[in-house]
């Protein structure tokens, strides 16, 4: 039996992201996006309301909720007030999959328990990305050689939200002598030790508000005891893991697209042109029809997806599938709505330029639309 309706769990997290997203995160999307920056407190208000760790495990400090529908309907509402604020308040979320993944129970005590504890705000960030390693995972270079109990990490990572502001690092390298998938193994960085440094800050079109930044390590080491996951294991945990982030960002993109939508029907319906408002007009009325549509489905991709993640199911396919479209309706609605708005909609006093901007890493990052539809067509034919 197919069901649609939400349950109370997931009605009252979604109302509270939205709520939170109105009155903190709304109001400052525009000046955090023309600063650059965000206000450090907000993690700790997000803290406050229960929208950071919930997903964490209880013995941990979180709230246990494993439903991953729970998750998207967060992170729809949240972008829907400000993706980049979004991304700036969970993006320790990213760094913490791992450890959950692949970490042994005195490594998710040690850093998870970090990571949930509202009254002192601990970030983390994920290296993976090199500057010769980006859709292909197996090119980084990165690597890690091991001396005695201790190993040592020498390589460059870039484009890493967090990057070098982060108290966590999951760094993502290949033993010594090993090639492609084989060898890549991943370890946790706490703190700042000798050798790791932030490089270059990267000025961004979108997504203003976080931090990115390069990562150089000159001969870090590392204790054999924060290696994630055995030797060698990496690339198929992180792939398992990029199924289930990548619905999560198809969510992001979804609140875009909807924040986008909304300001276009209220400005349609409101300026008035040749005696009429715009949504009389069918050029404009019918921009909006295929904007809602789009939308509605892209959400319903993303919430099966989410779904089937939650019972446990293979969702290479659907996550793909969820991550592509909502990542492409994002970026044309915002377009869509700009020209809706016409003059106005490219002036930063409105808020869709920047939802444009927002939106357009979403074809980009966890895995390209073009590496999108690379993994649909390969799971046309199943081995």
């Amino acid at each position: 039996m197919i069901g649609f309706e939400l349950s109370q769990e997931q009605r009252l997290f979604q109302k509270t992201a939205h709520d939170f997203a109105a009155k903190e995160l709304r109001p400052l999307a525009l000046p955090c996006d023309a600063s650059h920056s965000y206000p450090p407190e907000l993690i700790r208000k997000g803290h406050e309301v229960g929208l950071i760790a919930f997903r964490y495990p209880e013995e941990y400090g979180g709230a246990g909720v494993e439903d991953q529908l729970c998750w998207a309907l967060v992170r729809e509402e949240l972008a829907w007030g400000c993706a980049s604020l979004t991304i700036a308040m969970l993006a320790s979320n990213l760094a913490a999959t791992p450890v959950m993944h692949m970490g042994t129970p005195e490594q998710k005590k040690k850093y998870l328990t970090r990571l949930c504890d509202p009254q002192r705000i601990t970030l983390a960030a994920m290296g993976m990305t090199e500057p010769g390693a980006g859709s292909d995972v197996t090119a980084i270079r990165t690597t890690a050689v091991k001396k005695g109990d201790r190993y040592v990490l020498n390589g460059r990572k870039t484009f890493i939200t967090n990057g070098g502001i982060a108290d966590i690092t999951v760094v993502y390298a290949r033993l010594a002598g090993s090639r492609g998938a084989e060898g890549m193994t991943a370890f946790i960085i706490d703190g700042h030790p000798p050798g790791f440094a932030m490089g270059k800050e990267e000025v961004k079109m979108g997504i203003r508000a976080s931090r990115t930044a390069e990562l150089v390590l000159e001969d870090v080491e590392v204790s054999a005891e924060d290696r994630l996951g055995p030797e060698g294991q990496a690339f198929l945990m992180s792939m398992r893991m990029f199924d289930e982030s990548r619905i999560m960002v198809a969510a992001l993109a979804l609140g875009i697209a909807r924040a986008a939508m909304e300001i276009a029907v209220e400005y349609a319906g409101q300026r008035s042109q040749f005696g009429k408002t715009l949504n009389k007009f069918q050029a404009v009325s019918f921009k909006l029809a295929e904007m809602t549509t789009r939308i509605e489905a892209a959400r319903l991709l993303t919430w099966r997806a989410a779904w089937l993640a939650s019972q446990g199911r293979r969702i290479t396919k659907e996550s793909a599938m969820a991550k592509l479209y909502a990542a492409e309706t994002a970026t044309w609605v915002a377009d869509q709505a700009i020209q809706v708005l016409g003059g106005y909609g490219y002036m930063q006093e409105y808020l869709v330029e920047k939802l444009y901007r927002d939106a357009r890493v979403f074809r980009i990052f966890e895995g390209t639309s073009e590496i999108m539809h690379l993994i649909l067509a390969r799971e046309l034919y199943p081995r």
